[in-house]
């Protein structure tokens, strides 16, 4: 393929806090065909040798150490890692997270313990997933009907069993 010919691939950009360890990876994509890039444990300096402690239930924000610029028009999704998941019970409480392509602040990954047993995060751990995403903003109407469907108002576990 031509460099012409290559879409160009939207930026983000990526600003190291202060104190976060510059030799932990970006997030990066694993695979060719991944579509989400793992983002890291960047635990505080005084976190760093033992780690995070995550008891069973219990929720904590990990720092990733980097704060994001998302395109105009775009959003980052934060989704879990489906081994932390399954392996251990160790989840995001509020999945997927949205990061607004206007928000500056630290980017920290919420972590929920849904094991178990206690879970300890280490530095560098891969602990979350991000997939960058257009968004559409649409206007919202008030009608006096909706649209009639063969779906109706049937609502959870209306169309059949899973």
């Amino acid at each position: 393929m031509l460099e012409s010919d290559q879409v160009m691939a939207p930026v983000v950009k990526v600003l190291r806090e202060d104190w976060a360890d510059a030799s932990l990876p970006l997030p990066s994509y694993e695979t060719a065909g991944a579509a989400g890039a793992d983002l890291r444990a960047n635990l505080m300096p005084d976190d760093r040798g033992h780690g995070i402690r995550l008891e069973p239930m219990q929720r904590v924000v990990v720092p990733t150490g980097i704060r994001v610029e998302i395109p105009a028009g775009y959003e980052m999704q934060v989704r879990p890692r489906s081994g932390l998941a399954v392996k251990f019970g160790v989840t995001l409480p509020n999945t997927p997270g949205t990061i607004d392509s206007d928000y500056r602040g630290p980017l920290g990954v919420a972590l929920i313990n849904l094991g178990y047993d206690a879970f300890t995060i280490r530095h560098g751990d891969r602990i979350a997933q991000a997939v960058v995403a257009p968004v559409v903003q649409v206007r919202f109407e008030v009608v006096d009907m909706l649209e009639v469907t063969a779906r109706g108002a049937g609502g959870f576990g209306s169309t059949g069993l899973g």
